[in-house]
């Protein structure tokens, strides 16, 4: 009742009487001021610092507000070029007080556990005339506090406590609702244009003049929009949205919502981010970031974005209030490439399709609002049937009112089974396991409960099967519902979340009239209650029982009673079900125990009339048991009965179902089961009896005939994997139940099952063409067995792992099989390949021409394709890529071979993406984005190619995988865990999904709809990978962020064979898996071919164990069967690496490149150079602990690509160490700074990695060291700064100790395992630490002669402390050492005694950095977290030797930045310090403040384009991470960044100063979508999006006067477009075929070359030919001048970088193989600055050169080699150089009048860019992500 009073809305300033003061407070320049706008009184905020003027409600902070309404009106104008702040306290329902904050002064989101910081940004448009200008608009900001709690932190609104209104600003009123108001809509309006939404109250309403819109005058904010569950970053104005936003700076993270956890991707979201000094990051309840998501809107078009619960929707959606929420007729999600996750269905609208997601939104919106690209017919699935029962429990089954169907719960699924037909109807909704059904008397309403999320109910139209309504109650999981039999009263009993049994009483009469189900009434008890039932014959009376009580219930006056009844010597049974009695004896109850009791109860005297027993009887003589009869004793535990008129039914645990007599005198009829049975129902006729049991049986008796009949049979834990056989519709499943069970497709039933409780199934296959099928175990065996004798053939065991996969080939030759050790068996003959390989039921897969094998191994990290017959390895392709966002390294997660031809591989990998290869060259074909929040478990292409079928967590997808562009989705969802495996049937019409439960889907699709055409979007044929010149552009179909496979090597020729260990059966083994008529002996073995170049050494064989039959769990038999395969086993070890790759975000991996630097340089003296390195942008995020800090001196250093970096952080001042030839992967500092080293990894077979001491004081590298063959990980000094310690990585293995004095080598030692990280103690100078599986102590021995010896202690992680790797460590207070571990905990070791007495969960992931100073710790994980801890009493806990809780630690501080945290250096006060993060940004860190600000940033990815200011002053650069930053060019400072999600942005332009003013200044980008974007710089907006090309840009140019842009893409198509406008008016189509390389436009009359226009312009294409035009935009002319085409040169001379794919080891590096065709270089042409009329050419011709073109001459006039083809090329406007960059690393600088030459170093991978500025002072270069600013000096 406390809230009646404030509905339906309350007007705040009226009711606590603020012109009063006495109930509110004001400070500072607060005053009442006449708006004549509004034409009313309001309260003008107004000064300059907006803390000393504000209004406060309530007076005090002590005092609050109580209101209750979810949403609260702010009606407020912010005051123009002014900030204001907007203050919310906000209780919850734990009485926990959350300050909500809304400003224009904040630059970003923040979030503590109590404070919510939202920025306000006022919109960026342009005004429309006659519309008031954005800051002079009144704002109805519309606040859901509810949502934002929930959303935001994952607690419950309870009311408003206060607000504090501070300047500046003009407030008119606040008002609080529940209702959902739409401010543009009056209630006249709405009664007379019947609007279904709620019109805003009169007092409420802003003034409209007649003639007028409310949007032009006025501005309404929904925040969060509509009902959102994905918080959005910013809150936007609307009117005017644009397409890019403006928002805080980076780290760009959003805090992750609770109640959607899944990350909303679209392709199309743009962001602008603009950048401000300094920024803080608090986010302690964010467990995971999400991409950035905005808002959206265009001139040219309106592009979908990411909205509330990852759906798309249009912008507005976001800017207005208007409450749309009508349900959706049958909309579906159909998802563009990448995908949009929809909307978790108990937030879909009721009518939904089955099987399918639905979001909110597009309900809301409507069909005709919601359009986007799908493939038809939506849904394209259509759940058929599934196989399973229960899921929660087994008690729940249910008889229809006319018994001819049951109802019954499979996981989230609701079935009606038909039991003469079998039939299935399926009730879809439900997200998790069902707990509890119920269905009325007449059969018209279904209720259902499901676990989580906790107590969500639907009420379901049983005969229509749609959702009447979707509701939360407000208890947890409701264990037991019952209607009343009218249906008008649903009951339901749960837990609240003290603990309290709690009794619920619905009203749903109203339902199928429109209304909804309310609470009648509510009652608590502290009695424990199991069942509850309402009484058939009294909708008002209840009865309950559960342990130790049975009680009756009464509803009277919406109050629910309860009394117990008095059981006397049966108080302490606990009862587990009950029943009334039936009508003619209307007073009995019957209640049944766990102890065999059976109570009848008379509910109306309340006491116990009758008590029984269940008892076995046996007799020491018969120890069979004989008839049961009730008397003292043990008794038989009943789950349940069930009375009918003459009959009760019992369900006891021992397995049998009893029908009794009402007088209990005899059994009339008993059913044996397999097991416990659970649960009883009778039928409504008493004539069956419906049973369930423990075991997932469910079938009933059938009285009359005294027959049972078997419904259903399932799993009863999830399903592992799946075989389809093809001839006779059969499938088999394995299950962690232990079962393999074989299913007919066509009936579901289950054919055979087969049990073994002493080993686990967890592999199966189908024989192709015999009826057999193999199993693969737990313990390595396999197993073959017959479908004609139901038996287990024979048995082999020649793994001793568990088996991870089974593979047969198509054709019916050879099954493999793959453990868990690695091995990978052939039948009949068998050869280890694979050391490492990850279990996995697809790990393994045979192409569908039987000749390919391909497999996930030596490691996870490398898929290898071998000959299926020999074995031979064609192929191994290294898949891993670090992945700057998330840290980790991809990994294969499942295979599938496409159809044959073309040979494609599809592999799913760990970073969601599936990558297309060619199966025999291992290039790239394609990559896909999977949508999916966790990586794709398992996926299956369609027969034709048409359709992709993908399994992640619980949903399944369907992709029109022939579809080029534009790849579409549909998303299906049923599942209530992971799904395991998918597979299409043999006949391609049906799919099956197996996890929880198997389901079989009906492809909607007609067999002839299958052809090209038939239907919206048919596909064409699947594109195979032509390397051409287009070829290169793959690389930015996916994300733009992710490189192709980092290696692939073709392996030797295979080796001479040699013998097996185990090449033939023991003696007298006269049984074979596989007999055949020829004996094959050991020279029937094929050795597996030799190791790839990528293994550096090898070890010997491994034995991976015999092979023999040997007795198992199963009734084997020993015959031989008639399938005619081979039948020799064998197996051959594998050959081992060094050490194998560890999963550890901590190890440093070199970013592949396919360069190599260049030798024979023609460096300048020293004093003469023509370029000085001035600057250098970015950090290399890729490094580990490459950044070092001295607080007492000031140095400052850390690592971009093979440079140094050498910082003054006051001056922002650079040096550079120039020295090493690749990317330093760490840095260390001595611990007086005056030693720095520097570690960088090698160059190949032929090279060491280089690690350099350089003097700090002079800046020059003092010693050159080499011992390392791979990497360096670590590096670490004594602590007298005597003694250096190397660490190699994995592929290394060695740790070495230098003398700093005489820098010689005075121990190496090789690791037997990976180290992840060391230190030095800080006590001893002797004792080092390494931390992997264990904590590795080293102690240096001192021998006479000076030389050192290592002795090591290892101590395992104890189980206490997670038992997994430790990632970290630091030293901590003597004796204490801190250790990080890969799952996110924290242990303190005593390193004295060593042992562990402490560790606490720290983080959610792997530590990577941790940091010891006095009390304070420093974590940082690959979560993005930077945490201080408290760890003063960890140092008490030590000394005391017991009682250690991690209690004692607390959380102080913490910080959620941009990437994975991979260095960091503090001050020993632990108050400040710098952390780098793998996003290639550099942080300094206040914990006193609260605050990281950020000091250096770059691009993460490849930077592809510059483009300089008309005046210089700022730079733009573009880079496939999809951002476009505006930099600084004087202090090289990050100003401003646009960002598009999941596109790559490849060319720029920057608008010529003919345009106009600054202020109208524009930056063109073009993207790999085909999409062109217009920035205005001036307002840090979108201007224009516009899409002329269906393929990627490659090249932008405007016109001399700016007005029109020029644009070429991949195809080679050229397009024109008008700025204004955006409109396409011409496309050239003369160099279709070859990308666009270059494209250039000046102004100059044309006259001179026979042609009229006012602009010369240029294009350059791939295919080695230039074209020359003459153009008048304005006259839209357009004429060719000139056509240049120059001959291809060999590839064996072309130097450029290949893909991954092109490398081959027997060649140089950097030189294409002659068979790979396509790796042409760039064409490169540009107007030659001092002559105009000259064409300057480069990457043109035969030879590498430089060509001068004179247009006048038509002829080329001067040639000027090069030493290496060209990748960029830039002229200086100023003087005649011209900068080349090259693949070799290098920049050459070219006097063109005297012919001199400079070259300069210091890039670590090709120069992919060079370009002048144009005052010819600077000089930019880039190779990829790292950017190079030089200064000219010379000439």
């Amino acid at each position: 009742m406390a809230r009646v009073w404030q509905q339906p809305f309350l007007n705040v300033f009226r009711h606590f009487k603020v012109d009063e003061w006495k109930r509110s407070t004001k400070e500072g320049d607060v005053a009442a001021v006449t708006d004549k706008t509004l034409k009313c009184t309001v309260y003008r905020v107004r000064g300059s610092v907006s803390a000393s003027n504000y209004i406060q409600l309530p007076k005090t902070s002590t005092q609050s507000l109580g209101l209750t309404g979810r949403y609260l009106y702010v009606l407020f104008r912010p005051l123009p070029t002014k900030h204001f702040v907007i203050h919310l306290d906000v209780s919850t329902e734990d009485s926990q007080v959350i300050r909500v904050s809304f400003s224009n002064l904040f630059k970003e989101f923040k979030s503590t556990a109590t404070w919510l910081q939202f920025p306000f940004i006022c919109e960026a448009g342009t005004p429309r005339e006659g519309v008031a200008s954005p800051g002079a608009r009144w704002t109805c900001l519309q606040l859901d506090l509810h949502d934002i709690l929930l959303v935001y932190l994952h607690r419950c609104y309870s009311h408003l406590k206060g607000v504090r209104l501070c300047a500046s600003m003009l407030v008119r009123n606040l008002y609080t609702s529940d209702l959902c108001f739409n401010p543009a809509v009056t209630v006249a309006e709405a009664r007379r244009a019947k609007l279904p939404v709620t019109p805003i109250p009169r007092e409420m309403a802003f003034p409209v003049p007649k003639g007028e819109s409310w949007h032009d005058r006025y501005v309404h904010i929904r925040f969060p929009s509509g009902s959102s569950h994905v918080p959005s970053k910013l809150v936007q104005k609307s009117g005017f949205p644009p397409e890019a936003v403006l928002v805080g700076h980076v780290p760009r993270l959003l805090p992750s919502p609770v109640a959607c956890s899944k990350p909303a991707r679209d392709s199309r979201a743009l962001m602008v981010q603009k950048h401000d000094p300094e920024a803080s990051r608090w986010a302690p309840s964010m467990p995971r970031p999400l991409p950035e998501v905005s808002m959206s809107c265009e001139r040219s078009e309106v592009s979908r974005v990411a909205g509330p619960g990852g759906c798309t929707q249009e912008p507005s959606a976001w800017a207005e209030a208007t409450d749309e929420h009508a349900a959706g007729d049958g909309l579906h999600v159909s998802a563009g490439q990448p995908t949009v996750e929809p909307a978790a269905p108990e937030d879909a609208a009721p009518h939904e399709s089955p099987g399918r997601k639905q979001s909110l939104p597009e309900a809301a919106l409507g069909k005709k609002r919601f359009q986007q690209r799908s493939f038809l017919p939506d849904p394209i699935l259509r759940l058929k049937g599934v196989i399973g029962f229960g899921g929660h429990s087994t008690k729940w089954a249910l008889w229809t009112p006319d018994g001819a169907a049951v109802v019954y719960p499979c996981h989230a699924v609701v079935v009606v089974l038909h039991v003469e037909t079998r039939e299935q109807r399926l009730f879809l909704g439900h997200t998790d396991k069902v707990s509890a059904l119920a269905l009325d008397g007449s059969g018209s309403l279904l209720a259902s409960a499901q676990a989580r999320p906790h107590s969500m109910l639907r009420l379901w139209d049983f005969q229509t099967g749609s959702c009447l309504a979707l509701f939360r109650s407000p208890v947890h999981t409701i264990c037991s519902l019952s209607f009343s039999n009218s249906g008008e009263l649903l009951c339901g009993v749960g837990k609240d979340r003290h603990g309290r049994t709690t009794v619920l009483v619905w009203g749903v009469a109203q339902l199928g009239r429109g209304g909804e189900a309310i609470i009648l009434a509510q009652a608590h008890s502290d009695a424990d209650v199991q069942v509850f039932r309402v009484a058939f014959f009294d909708e008002a009376r209840m009865a309950s029982c559960g342990r130790g009580n049975v009680r009756l219930w009464r509803l009277r006056g919406g109050v629910l009673r309860s009394c117990a009844v008095d059981l006397g010597e049966h108080h302490a049974l606990e009862f587990t079900d009950l029943a009334f009695g039936p009508a003619q004896d209307g007073h009995t109850l019957y209640v049944c125990s766990r102890s065999g009791h059976i109570l009848e109860i008379d509910h109306q005297r309340m006491a116990v009339r009758h008590a029984r027993r269940l008892l076995p009887l046996q007799t020491p003589r018969d120890p069979l048991a004989q008839k049961q009869t009730f008397s003292s004793g043990p008794g038989i535990a009943i789950s349940s009965l069930g009375v009918s008129r003459s009959a009760c039914a019992v369900g006891s645990e021992d397995g049998y179902l009893r029908l009794w007599p009402l007088d209990f005198s005899s059994v009339l009829l008993e059913a044996e089961h397999e097991g416990p049975v659970t649960s009883v129902c009778v039928s409504p006729g008493g004539l069956r009896v419906l049973s369930t049991t423990s075991s997932g049986h469910l079938g009933f008796l059938d009285v009359p005939s005294q027959e049972y009949h078997m419904l259903v049979r399932s799993h009863t834990a999830p399903v592992l994997a799946l075989a389809i056989e093809r001839s006779r519709g059969q499938l088999a499943t394995v299950s962690q139940d232990r079962t393999v069970r074989v299913w007919d497709l066509a009936t579901l039933q289950q054919l055979y099952d087969f049990m073994s409780p002493a080993e686990a199934p967890r592999a199966v296959a189908f024989h192709p063409t015999q009826p057999t099928f193999f199993c693969g175990f737990s313990s390595g065996a396999v197993r073959s067995f017959s479908l004609e004798s139901a038996e287990a053939l024979v048995e082999h065991r020649c793994h001793r792992g568990a088996i991870t996969s089974l593979a047969a080939s198509p054709d019916g030759r050879f099954l493999f099989s793959a453990c868990s050790r690695g091995a990978l068996a052939q039948y009949h003959s068998a050869n280890v390949v694979c050391q490492e390989a990850c279990p996995s039921s697809s790990i393994m897969v045979v192409s569908r021409d039987s000749r390919l094998l391909a497999f996930v191994g030596p490691s996870k990290y490398t898929v290898s394709v071998v000959d299926t017959a020999s074995l031979d390895e064609l192929l191994k392709v290294d898949v891993s890529a670090l992945d700057l966002a998330g840290s980790c390294l991809d990994s294969a997660v499942a295979l599938c071979f496409g159809p044959s031809p073309p040979s494609h591989l599809l592999v799913s990998m760990s970073s969601n993406m599936i990558t297309v290869l060619d199966a025999r060259s291992g290039r790239v074909v394609r990559q896909l984005s999977c949508g999916h929040p966790a990586a794709c478990a398992s996926l299956s292409l369609s027969a034709d190619g048409r359709f992709l079928l993908t399994a992640a967590e619980r949903a399944v997808r369907l992709w029109d995988y022939a579809t080029q562009a534009g790849l579409s989705c549909q998303v299906y969802i049923g599942h209530s865990e992971p799904v395991q495996a998918v597979a299409f049937t043999p006949d391609q019409q049906q799919l099956l999904s197996v996890g929880d439960a198997i389901f079989l889907w009906d492809i909607l699709v007609p067999r002839e709809g299958w052809s090209p055409g038939s239907v919206q979007g048919a596909p064409r044929p699947p594109l195979t990978c032509e390397a051409g010149p287009g070829a290169g552009e793959l690389e930015g179909v996916a994300s733009g962020a992710r490189a192709p496979p980092r290696q692939v090597s073709v392996s030797p020729p295979a080796l001479p064979p040699e013998p097996g260990l185990c090449a033939e059966p023991p003696e007298g083994f006269d049984g074979a898996l596989f007999p055949s008529d020829e004996s094959h002996g050991p020279e029937d073995l094929h050795q597996a071919s030799g190791p790839s170049v990528l293994v550096q050494k090898e070890a010997g064989r491994a034995d991976d164990g015999a092979c023999g039959v040997t007795g198992g769990p199963w009734d084997l038999g020993r015959r031989p069967h008639p399938c005619g395969w081979p039948r020799a086993c064998s197996t051959v070890g594998a050959r081992a690496r060094t050490l194998a790759r560890p999963d550890s975000y901590r190890h440093f991996t070199a970013r592949y490149k396919a360069s190599s630097l260049a030798q024979g340089l023609s460096l300048p003296p020293a004093g003469d150079e023509w370029l000085r390195l001035k600057a250098v942008v970015g950090y290399n995020g890729n490094g580990r602990t490459n950044l070092v800090w001295s607080p007492d001196t000031g140095f400052f250093a850390y690592t971009c690509g093979c440079l140094v970096v050498v910082e003054d952080l006051h001056s922002g001042a650079q040096q550079h160490w120039l020295g090493h030839p690749e990317e330093i992967s760490t840095l260390a500092l001595s611990h007086d700074a005056q030693v720095l080293v520097s570690a960088s990894s090698g160059s190949g077979t032929a090279s060491r990695c280089q690690i350099r001491l350089w003097d700090v004081p002079r800046g020059s590298c003092r010693q050159l060291l080499s011992h390392h063959d791979s990497a360096v990980q670590a590096l670490a000094f004594s602590p007298d700064d005597r003694l250096l310690v190397t660490l190699g990585d994995c592929g290394d293995g060695t740790l070495a100790l230098w003398s700093t004095a005489t820098c010689e080598l005075l121990s190496s030692t090789r690791l037997p395992e990976p180290v992840h990280s060391m230190a030095f103690s800080p006590w001893h100078a002797s004792e080092l630490a390494c931390v992997g599986r264990g904590v590795l102590t080293l102690q240096l021995l001192w021998g006479q002669a000076g030389d050192v010896s290592l002795q090591a202690n290892r101590e395992p992680v104890p189980e206490e402390a997670g038992g997994c790797e430790l990632s970290s460590l630091c030293y901590g207070a003597p004796p204490l050492l801190y250790c990080g571990s890969s799952e996110g905990q924290v242990s303190v070791w005593d390193t004295r005694a060593g042992r562990c007495f402490l560790a606490w969960e720290a983080d959610d992931g792997e530590i990577g950095v941790l940091l010891c100073s006095g009390t304070w710790l420093v974590s940082g994980s690959n979560t993005r977290r930077l945490r201080l801890w408290a760890v003063g009493a960890v140092s008490e806990l030590w000394r005391r030797g017991s009682g250690a809780r991690s209690s004692s630690v607390f959380l102080e501080r913490e910080l959620t930045l941009d990437g994975a945290v991979v260095s960091a250096v503090f001050h020993d006060s632990m108050d400040m310090g710098v952390v780098g993060t793998t996003a290639g940004t550099l942080w300094y860190v206040s914990w006193a403040e609260g605050t990281s600000t950020r000091l250096i940033s770059g691009h993460r990815s490849k930077v592809n384009d510059v483009a300089f200011s008309p005046n210089e002053s700022h730079c733009a650069t573009c880079s496939d991470d999809g951002s476009v930053r505006v930099w600084c060019v004087a202090s090289t400072e990050l100003l401003i960044q646009f960002q598009v999600l999941s596109q790559s942005c490849l060319c720029l332009a920057w608008s010529p100063p003919s345009c106009g003013r600054p202020e109208e200044e524009h930056v063109a980008a073009g993207y790999s979508d085909g999409t062109l974007r217009v920035f205005s710089i001036a307002r840090s907006a979108v201007e224009l999006k516009m899409c002329p090309h269906a393929a990627a840009l490659r090249a932008l140019a405007f016109s001399a006067d700016g007005q029109t842009i020029i644009s070429g893409d991949k195809d080679g198509l050229v397009a024109v477009s008008r700025l204004r406008t955006g409109m396409t008016f011409r496309v050239l189509s003369d160099h279709r075929g070859a990308p666009i390389c270059t494209l250039q436009s000046t102004r100059k009359e044309c006259g001179d070359f026979g042609a009229e226009g006012t602009d010369l312009w240029l294009a350059a294409s791939g295919d080695q030919r230039v074209s020359v035009w003459a153009s008048d935009w304005l006259r839209d002319h357009c004429e060719l001048v000139d056509w240049l085409s120059f001959p291809a040169p060999g590839l064996t001379e072309v130097r450029v970088p290949a893909a991954p794919w092109a490398q081959c080891p027997r060649l140089p590096p950097c030189t294409v193989p002659p068979q790979v065709p396509g790796c042409l270089p760039p064409s490169l042409a540009a107007f030659c600055p001092w002559d105009p009329a000259v064409l300057v050419c480069a990457g043109l011709g035969v030879y590498p050169e430089v060509v001068f073109y004179s247009l006048r001459q038509k002829q080329v006039v001067e040639k000027i080699p090069l030493p290496f083809f060209a990748v960029s090329m830039s002229l200086c406007p100023g003087a005649h150089l011209v900068a080349i960059g090259f693949s070799e690393r290098m920049v050459r600088l070219l006097d063109c009048a005297s012919g001199a030459v400079q070259d300069f170093a210091g890039h670590d991978d090709s120069v992919q860019l060079c370009r002048f500025a144009p005052s010819a002072q600077l000089l930019f270069t880039a190779a990829h992500s790292e950017i190079l600013v030089w200064e000219v000096t010379g000439r």
